[in-house]
């Protein structure tokens, strides 16, 4: 009798266990969408009459199907390796004719080479997918997601949904510092400027609230004057572009207590801010450290550090991409990107405040326990 009672506490016990996994299971399978600019573009721009594509050789060299897929990288970028990091397939570019059906309900991608905040960032590029089109899109598809389960499954699947985006960068390196005496530099001077673009930006994220999303993680920009364009361009002894340095540090700092002044608002914490500035000067400052011969010359390029020009199949291609920090004149290699991401799921309040993914995460399977 005894033993009965002991089996049938174990039996009950394993079928607790087995119901409570799948619940976290659940909670876990949770769709992704990707906002922002060419560091998270995964091959949107493929389908636009625009320069700023990556779908040719050499990009993808080390992608697992060796091939240019639209992503700026020479492998994963940085979506990709969050996916991989929740257990989910990569989303699919938003523009794709195979985002149909049920793939839909995995997410889907945005963003688009070469924009910014401002809709007047990377008019060089033409046409490229701004922000105000990018959310115009993401209203399409919960509508396109609706006809296949019905409103009330799409809002739930939105409003638990995880959400990476991306802006900042080209709207200091492709507007303001594009070329000498710009017109946004007439207009403004830089910490004027950086007071522009955060206001503007914040109109962004409450749109993405208003929207459904409620997990927003919103990176910085990195340090724009050590990418090797700028050294070839503008550096004289190896030195990262101070101007550009100046704009990232003003930046960053306003861009995070906008985030706080946000959810302070909004009451619950809905964005969490990357600091993939203080990570990537991490491996820029100490590049031996992890594992890389270069912080300053991209892999791919030509010119004074490879930071002239487009990445092309005439280009410099170093033989070894993991001991690059940058692929090209201004994206990091695909093992950067893993350090880049390694912070996100993992760092400490210096890398990602208020928390980090993995902390989310058990938070939002507690949640749903």
């Amino acid at each position: 009798m005894a033993s009965s009672k002991s089996s049938l506490a174990i039996l009950l016990c394993l079928t607790i266990i087995a119901v409570l996994s799948s619940f976290v299971l659940e909670a876990e399978a949770r769709a992704f969408f990707v906002f922002g600019d060419s560091l998270v573009d995964n091959g949107n721009n493929n389908f636009l009459a625009t320069s700023a594509r990556a779908d040719a050789p050499p990009y993808g060299i080390d992608y697992p199907t060796h091939r240019a897929t639209g992503r700026f990288s020479n492998g994963f970028n940085i979506p990709d390796l969050i996916s991989q990091a929740i257990g989910e397939e990569a989303t699919l570019p938003y523009l794709s004719p195979y985002l149909t059906g049920e793939r839909l309900l995995v997410g889907a991608n945005f963003a688009s080479a070469g924009v910014g905040v401002l809709n007047d960032t990377g008019v060089q590029f033409a046409n490229i997918i701004r922000i105000t089109q990018q959310i115009q899109y993401f209203e399409q598809y919960q509508q396109r997601v609706s006809d296949i389960i019905g409103p009330e499954e799409t809002q739930r699947l939105v409003n638990q949904a995880l959400c990476l985006i991306t802006l900042g960068g080209n709207d200091f390196v492709n507007n303001y510092y594009l070329v000498p005496f710009s017109a946004r530099s007439r207009q403004f001077a830089l910490p004027d400027y950086v007071v522009y673009v955060i206001s503007e930006y914040r109109k962004v994220l409450a749109r993405l609230y208003e929207l459904g999303l409620t997990r927003v993680l919103v990176t910085g920009t990195g340090p724009l004057g050590c990418v090797p364009a700028e050294l070839a361009q503008r550096s004289r002894d190896g030195n990262c572009a101070p101007e550009l340095q100046r704009a990232a540090s003003l930046f960053n700092p306003q861009l995070q207590d906008m985030i706080n002044s946000l959810n302070s608002e909004i009451g619950s914490t809905v964005f969490i801010g990357a600091n993939i500035r203080q990570t990537s000067i991490d491996f820029i400052n100490n590049p031996g450290r992890y594992g890389f011969v270069t912080s300053k010359t991209a892999c791919c390029g030509q010119g004074p550090y490879n930071g002239i020009g487009l990445c092309t199949a005439l280009s410099n291609v170093c033989p070894n991409r993991d001991i690059y920090a940058f692929w090209d004149a201004f994206h990091p290699s695909e093992r950067a990107n893993r350090i880049i991401v390694q912070q996100i799921l993992s760092g400490s309040t210096e890398y990602m405040s208020p928390m980090n993914l993995s902390t989310i995460m058990a938070l939002d399977a507690a949640a749903n326990v």
